[in-house]
């Protein structure tokens, strides 16, 4: 059948260039129309309960995403001119489009009573003139216990502005510019003052990050293209070659990028990183046709024939080596995360097309130049690669005792580095300690506790259930409060019970002594009169669903990472659910903080899944082709023994399990295992030529080892270029996977062979 396939292919050479010549182009226009993903990728399946009472929370009261806020911290935060500065930066920031609503020490509002009436009044009316005004209006915002920790720290003399952005806009291309125009008018207010000051809140960050994953896209499709070409051209010392090779991964970034398009995806942090992938992973593919062809040519010198023998030897080796690798992507498919899922699906279905880009592409180009002169291309094949060779063969045969000791060494220390690894992820940690980013977040959990939303939701299970009977809902959410105020993780809360005590304040004549939650029957009073519940009140809006019945209590916290999360719940829950017990209320505890955290378990667990399906997948691909039950279980060595290498060096080096370093054991198995298939086929191949075991090892690895070499050093080489990648999970993954491939050119040339001399009586 192969031989069919190569003469059709030879034979119709115009017709197929032709059609991935319009195919290309086809899928290059698709993929013009690519878009950035401007929403949190959700990673949690629908049917998980967090993810659950998070789509229950938006849909109640929007997303809870919405705030950026700007803070600074000086001694002269009430000067004259700093406060104008703050003012004028204030009410500029108000005007932009997009903008909801501004909270600032220059805006900020009390709640009062006139005669018999109740309003919610700007406490800052216009913008001072003398600093004696200014310190009028410093002792009135500092007698406000309301704002004291979430616009203002009287104790380090710091405060922030809270600037709501429009729901419409959060999670669309137009928030970069509102966050860009904040950010100039902050960067101006610094500049004027001479004040630092810090940006942080999640619309902020995603803002950094949406624009690192556009630049990182571009930056690595470029250093994967560069360092794989250098490694091939030093490999084959030939340009023809490079052209080649980047010529057949090039129209794969074209099919990867309108692939995204016609599936209706965008680019995420992970899709982002599938044309940069294509690329390396795509250049073997091309090395071994161009190999076998070399090797064809230096044997008879007839290039249509080598051709023809090239595709039909490779062909199905290829083709084996490139679904293990498709299946170490496409095993991600049944995560059920939507993140995952469109990444592994892309991946998979792409890793497939440049295959078959590479099997038509690579033969049609080699037919129309001329046959290279094979003295110089077997000068690869000779010195220091023969000389290697040889000496794996005799370690093969002669020291496989060694060997086993070796590789067993090896795997004990791995498995010691094993329970090391830490199962930690943060919202922020992928970037480095001095990102701007970071530091900002940082100064804003030092001096406000944090600036990621954390909610929680009440539900008294009925209508108006929030204000029915005494108030109790109202003191059991109090009582909730001071519960959550023992742990400094948190700030302080957001809630319809603090605006009932804000306004109980101003009905008490203002006295901060009375910001208290009021005794049944005052509260009784209080809320005949104030415009606290109501539905034009705004108060109401932000913490109450449209029928009373579910009260809201937003939080600020630190990106305490997910072991301090589960320590805190695991504390924090219980006590909650004792406080409520005697009631019919339900309690969920959600928000975008917890719902990120969660995601990192959520991924682990769906590790071992991911890898087990893919372990199993290669072995009945193996099965398929082998058809030897003991080769085929003891073939997976050389791709395990990698893996578990990799882990060890993750916990000596305290490198932890987060969603951007799970993906590499999937993948790194599905690459390690192309070695495998390919060594087998070659073997299998030379015993049905009648060789005897040893000698078709022997000739196996004089086949296949040049062309495994040069794989793992360009796989190694364009997985390499992550390591300059901003995200420290990108960068990790690159460097790690790199690692695992070159162990996995060891043990394929070495343990394997090995293991099958030692299985001589089981043949494939």
């Amino acid at each position: 059948m192969w031989m069919l396939i190569a003469r059709g292919i030879l034979k119709l050479r115009l017709f197929w260039l032709s059609i991935l010549i319009l195919m290309t182009i086809g899928m290059a226009y698709l993929g013009s129309r690519l878009q950035l993903s401007y929403q949190i990728a959700r990673v949690l399946p629908l049917s998980d309960s967090t993810q659950q009472h998070y789509e229950e929370f938006k849909q109640r009261f929007g997303i809870d995403g919405s705030v950026m806020i700007v803070g600074w911290q000086d001694k002269r935060w009430f000067d004259l001119p700093v406060y104008q500065a703050w003012y004028d930066m204030t009410e500029d920031v108000r005007k932009l489009t997009g903008i909801k609503d501004v909270l600032s020490t220059s805006r900020l509002y009390t709640i009062a009573k006139k005669d018999t009436s109740w309003g919610i009044n700007q406490v800052v009316t216009e913008r001072p003139r003398t600093q004696q005004e200014v310190g009028s209006l410093q002792a009135r915002i500092l007698s406000l216990p309301f704002y004291d920790g979430l616009l203002v720290n009287p104790e380090t003399q710091s405060t922030l502005m809270a600037v709501s952005l429009d729901e419409k806009k959060v999670n669309t291309k137009e928030r970069l510019g509102i966050v860009a125009a904040i950010r100039e008018r902050g960067e101006a207010f610094a500049k004027q003052t001479g004040i630092d000051v810090h940006f942080s809140g999640l619309p902020a960050i995603r803002t950094e990050v949406t624009k690192r994953v556009s630049g990182e896209m571009k930056l690595f499709m470029a250093l994967a293209a560069i360092v794989t070409g250098l490694v091939v051209w030093i490999l084959f010392r030939s340009f023809k070659v490079v052209v080649i090779s980047l010529t057949v991964v090039l129209m794969g970034v074209c099919f990867a990028i309108g692939t995204l398009s016609l599936f209706g995806y965008e680019i995420t942090m992970l899709t982002g990183l599938v044309p940069p992938l294509l690329i390396v992973i795509g250049v073997p593919n091309c090395v071994f046709l161009v190999n076998k062809y070399h090797a064809e040519l230096a044997e008879h010198g007839q290039k249509q024939l080598a051709l023809e023998n090239a595709i039909r030897e490779i062909g199905l080796a290829s083709f084996l080596a490139n679904v293990t690798t498709a299946i170490g992507f496409g095993v991600f498919y049944f995560t059920n995360s939507r993140l995952l899922v469109e990444f592994g699906l892309v991946a998979a279905v792409c890793v497939l097309a440049v295959y078959v880009i590479c099997l038509l592409m690579v033969p049609i180009i080699l037919s129309y130049l001329p046959a290279p002169n094979i003295t110089n291309q077997e000068s690869a094949k000779t010195g220091m690669w023969q000389r290697i060779l040889v000496r794996v063969d005799s370690w093969v045969h002669h020291k496989r005792p060694v060997v086993y000791g070796i590789i067993t060494a090896i795997t004990i220390i791995s498995a010691i580095g094993l329970p090391m690894i830490r199962v930690e992820g943060f919202v922020i940690d992928d970037l480095p300690k001095n990102d701007p980013v970071y530091t900002d977040m940082r100064f804003f959990e030092k001096e406000f506790k944090g600036a990621l939303p954390f909610e929680v939701t009440i539900d008294t299970g009925k209508p108006n259930g929030v204000f029915s009977g005494t108030g109790e809902a109202l003191y059991k959410i109090r009582a909730m409060e001071k519960i959550i105020a023992q742990y400094p993780e948190f700030s302080k809360p957001r809630s319809l019970v603090d605006a009932i005590r804000f306004a109980y304040q101003s009905y008490r004549g203002g006295d901060a002594k009375y910001y208290v939650l009021p005794p049944a029957m005052a509260l009784r009073d209080l809320a005949a009169e104030a415009p606290i519940g109501t539905k034009s009140s705004n108060l109401a809006r932000s913490y109450l669903d449209s029928t009373k019945q579910v009260a809201r209590v937003s939080y600020q916290m630190a990106d305490i990472g997910s072991i301090r999360m589960q320590e805190l719940l695991s504390h924090l829950q219980p006590r909650i659910d004792s406080l409520f017990r005697d009631t019919n209320y339900k309690v969920n505890l959600t928000g975008h903080s917890l719902v990120f955290l969660k995601s990192n378990d959520y991924l682990l667990g769906n590790l071992y899944e991911s890898l087990g399906i893919a372990i199993l997948l290669i072995a009945l691909v193996g099965m398929v082709l082998f058809r030897s039950v003991p080769i085929i279980l003891l073939s997976k060595l050389p791709c395990l023994i990698p893996l578990l290498v990799t882990a060890g060096i993750m916990g000596y080096a305290g490198i932890p399990f987060k969603p951007s370093t799970i993906l590499i054991f999937s993948i790194a198995f599905g690459l390690s295992s192309d070695g495998t298939v390919y060594f087998l086929t070659s073997y299998r191949q030379q015993l049905e030529k009648g060789l005897a075991p040893g000698a078709a090892i022997s000739s196996a690895i004089q086949e296949t080892g040049v062309s495994l070499i040069f794989t793992a050093l360009i796989l190694a080489g364009g997985f390499s270029v992550f390591a300059a990648s901003g995200f420290g999970g990108t960068a990790a993954l690159g460097v790690l996977v790199a690692t695992t491939v070159l162990m996995a050119c060891l043990t394929n040339l070495i343990l394997l062979p090995a293991l099958l001399l030692s299985l001589k009586r089981y043949r494939v």
